[in-house]
């Protein structure tokens, strides 16, 4: 058993050192992969009838992103995931893209995604220590909570005031954050995981 654990250790470490050493082109292919997934999680979509903000699988890949590849190329997976999508790829949630997506209802929550990313990157990147279940777990909770909701939430009451129907703060959280905070713990919990299973700790 401790020969298996003690290869498990070893393997993960290694295959972390490998994407860390691993040349810039191979970073940014792994980061247009990244945002192929979170173009493909996004189709994992629960509309809601009182909002124009879907529950989607999107924000796992977000929050995957910072944890396996870093800040700077985490980052860049979410940058292209947006202007990939901006630009011609329909892969925002449901099939959807272009500049008019984007500076719609969920137009703030595409910039939080960048933050986000980033944010979790740079604790990964800089904090060996923290990437356990329970430190990481607070780590992406702070990410998903403020980094995306903020700006998310922001982007809605704009949108919200040039469609000529400014949302007063309750009727904003109910459209952008409370139907979605239950989901949103289990796909915290998750990629805590990722972070538990497959990043050295050292």
């Amino acid at each position: 058993m401790n020969i298996n654990i003690d290869n498990y250790y070893r393997t993960r470490k290694n295959v972390f050192e490998r994407i860390e050493d691993a040349s810039t082109a191979t970073k940014i292919l792994m980061s247009l992969m990244m945002a192929c997934f979170t173009g493909i999680m996004a189709q994992i979509i629960i509309p809601l009838p009182w909002t124009p903000v879907p529950i989607t699988a999107q924000t796992f890949a977000v929050l995957s992103s910072g944890l396996l590849l870093g800040r700077k190329y985490g980052c860049l997976s979410q940058i292209l995931y947006v202007i990939l999508g901006i630009a011609f790829i329909p892969w925002f949630g449901g099939m959807t893209g272009g500049i008019e997506t984007f500076l719609g209802s969920t137009g703030g929550f595409f910039i939080g995604f960048i933050i986000a990313s980033y944010f979790i990157g740079a604790i990964r990147d800089k904090y060996a220590h923290a990437r356990n279940f329970g430190k990481m777990t607070l780590v992406i909770g702070v990410a998903n909570f403020v980094c995306i909701y903020i700006p998310g939430l922001a982007g809605l009451a704009l949108w919200s005031a040039n469609s000529g129907a400014p949302l007063g703060i309750v009727d904003l959280l109910m459209m952008g954050l409370i139907p979605f905070i239950a989901g949103d713990i289990v796909k915290i919990l998750a990629a805590a995981s990722v972070s538990k299973i497959f990043l050295p700790k050292d």
